[in-house]
């Protein structure tokens, strides 16, 4: 199956309006039907219910679900009609861990990355149901894009458990009107980066923006950096205790992160993500890191003055002579959502095929939002940036993951904490190093 594409005018903003009531309709009527999810009833191999249980921050999942439920998947809402519960994002890892214990995982549920992997509660395919496997069974593994599947496999240890409802792939965003005004390109390379990042900063404007309220703005850099000149693997290695970040390779890259300092403006070390990406979208700084799902933001006439034709995607620039390549974009693929294999069965597998097939295309008609999942019916109304890095998600096959993806809990903790100092200039790449690596050491230490 292939994605389809349609262009229409431009939706009113009535007919926007119309849409995001039609959304928060089908969510007050999934909210109608929560139940206290136990395992599909408490019966192994499937109850009555198709049972989720989802986190309270964030309905998007769960309204696409509910809206395929009345339209695409009406078949399979009749057969096993969709029942949600919600908690808060923190207790998932404690409530997760329980129902496991118990044997009373609902058919579809929320999960722990870290418990998700080999070794963890949830990390053996008798738990987690494999999706690769199950997918390809029913014929729908197609409906999943290449680098969706990879992404998903990467950060599970080699495992593709969670279904990839939230795709993103994550670059450098950039102010094209400043670019065109000063004659710039969108830099292929580190050293075009920084030229681009001098000329910027020499015309008044903040050339990039971070938010240190929010490490993991400041920790791509670092990882896309140590990933660009030594490799896809860098920080596995280090996880795994093959290399250090004290290594010399590893902090002359951390050093060149460190440098970007004088390219901030005041406040970086508090500022949050809003402010942040604010100073993007009013032209008042010409560089973001950040991930798609920035789409949303810069699709918002009321976040974004100065329009969606005004911003630019470029992937992370290589590193001249790196082992790394251009073309490894970092992805994640939002909160994972798993599959008891317990539960598993024929009502429960054509559930997952009709999502398989419809997802992609449903969410982003009705949010705008990019899935892991193909576009298998036409899609309206596609804002041309959105359309480009959708292009890119269909191409491309290999991803990397970020900086703290493979660490353990402590060196994952002092990485967060050692972000916004590294970048205000109150800790040394060499200090970062050292900080982050003995918390890696007590992590391996701790495994022996």
């Amino acid at each position: 199956m292939s994605a389809a594409w349609t262009s229409a005018p431009a939706r009113s903003r009535t007919a926007r309006r119309s849409r995001k009531i039609a959304l928060a309709a089908v969510s007050g009527l999934a909210l109608l039907s929560l139940v206290a999810c136990g395992g599909g009833n408490g019966t192994a191999g499937g109850g009555e219910t198709f049972d989720y249980l989802a986190a309270n921050e964030g309905s998007l999942i769960r309204d696409e679900l509910a809206l395929l439920g009345e339209k695409q998947c009406a078949a399979q809402q009749q057969a096993m009609p969709l029942k949600v519960e919600t908690l808060p994002q923190g207790d998932v890892n404690q409530r997760i861990t329980l129902l496991a214990s118990q044997d009373a995982l609902p058919e579809m549920f929320i999960g722990s990355t870290s418990e998700l992997k080999p070794g963890g509660t949830l990390g053996d395919d008798e738990v987690a149901l494999n999706l690769e496997s199950t997918l390809t069974e029913l014929g729908a593994m197609d409906d999943v894009l290449p680098a969706a599947a990879t992404t998903v496999k990467n950060i599970y240890g080699g495992r593709f458990v969670s279904l990839p409802y939230q795709f993103n792939i994550e670059g450098v965003f950039y102010n094209k009107e400043l670019f065109a005004e000063l004659g710039l390109e969108p830099p292929k390379t580190w050293t075009d980066l920084i030229a681009a990042a001098d000329k910027i900063q020499a015309s008044g404007k903040q050339a990039i923006t971070v938010s240190g309220d929010q490490s993991w703005t400041i920790l791509r850099w670092v990882g896309n950096y140590l990933f660009r000149s030594l490799g896809p693997d860098a920080m596995k290695e280090v996880a795994e205790g093959r290399a250090k970040l004290t290594d010399p390779q590893y902090v002359q890259g951390i050093e060149q992160i460190a440098g970007l300092q004088k390219y901030l403006g005041p406040g970086t070390a508090t500022m949050d993500i809003q402010t942040a990406t604010n100073l993007l979208l009013t032209g008042e700084a010409g560089m973001m890191y950040n991930g798609s799902f920035m789409l949303a933001s810069i699709n918002d006439e009321e976040l974004n003055k100065l329009g969606p034709d005004a911003f630019g995607f470029a992937p992370f620039p290589a590193v001249e002579g790196g082992a790394g390549s251009i073309d490894q974009y970092p992805a994640n693929t939002g909160a994972p959502t798993a599959l008891s294999t317990k539960l598993y069965n024929e009502k429960v597998g054509a559930w997952l095929t009709c999502i398989a097939d419809n997802f992609g295309s449903s969410a982003m008609n009705n949010q705008g939002v990019i899935s892991g999942f193909k576009l298998n019916q036409p899609v309206e109304d596609v804002p041309p940036l959105t359309a480009e890095i959708q292009k890119i998600m269909t191409s491309t096959t290999e991803t990397v993951t970020w900086f703290e993806q493979p660490l353990g809990q402590r060196g994952a903790q002092a990485a967060g904490e050692s972000a916004a100092p590294l970048i205000t200039g109150s800790m040394t790449a060499a200090e970062f190093a050292q900080t982050v690596q003995a918390a890696i050491d007590e992590d391996l230490a701790k495994k022996r």
